[in-house]
């Protein structure tokens, strides 16, 4: 069961890191003419999916590190 956890850790961790790159890049990829336009443009939009994505992906992995620490008896 530990060893199944632990293998879901690494793929939240690694999901967390790929939606913070992937929102990095978005957010660098903003030109002059979003920032100038009228309401959230399209790159801004995908920039802050991302972002709550990685949000998501952090408490996912909080869980289960939590789950990990009850199932071996170290709370």
């Amino acid at each position: 069961m530990t060893v199944f956890l632990v293998i879901l850790l690494i793929a939240a961790m690694i999901a967390t890191v790929v939606a913070l790159v992937r929102g990095i890049v978005t957010f660098l990829q903003t030109t002059e003419a979003d920032l100038k336009g009228t309401g959230p443009s399209a790159s801004a939009v995908r920039s802050n999916k991302m972002m709550q994505a990685r949000i998501l992906f952090q408490a996912v992995a909080i869980v289960i590190v939590v789950l990990i620490l009850i199932s071996t008896g170290r709370t």
